[in-house]
């Protein structure tokens, strides 16, 4: 695999141990979930990770940005779509702590990158 400079960012880290959290409290859905709630969770969850290796692989800020901004949307569809989880019951909220924590330290960092950039600050 190539050595991309999106791979060393904590947040990427952080992204792919939530595509791999999703993956498994999904596992257990109902099968009639399987094309609809779980197929869009888990596409939403790998969309933080591909619009973060993205937006590290452009050059312009605004593009930087862009990108991220993205990435942290798709981060808050996942949450929507956990919420929904939870309330129809296929998710326990005592089970989802870790998930949960990703989810926090995920948004965090990216808006965290993204006012980096809005300030003009070299990331």
């Amino acid at each position: 695999m190539l050595e991309l400079s999106h791979k060393k960012l904590q947040v990427y880290q952080f992204a792919l141990q939530l595509v791999k959290e999703i993956d498994l409290h999904t596992q257990a859905y109902p099968k009639e979930e399987q094309f609809v709630l779980v197929s869009q969770l888990r596409r939403a969850a790998i969309s933080v990770c591909s619009n973060l290796a993205e937006g590290a692989a452009r050059n312009s800020k605004v593009e930087k940005k862009r990108f991220y901004e993205i990435s942290r949307s798709s981060l808050v569809e996942v949450d929507t779509q956990i919420e929904t989880s939870l309330i129809l019951e296929y998710l326990k909220k005592d089970k989802i702590l870790k998930l949960e924590e990703y989810l926090e330290s995920i948004f965090r960092m990216l808006s965290n990158i993204i006012a980096n950039l809005e300030s003009g600050s070299k990331k």
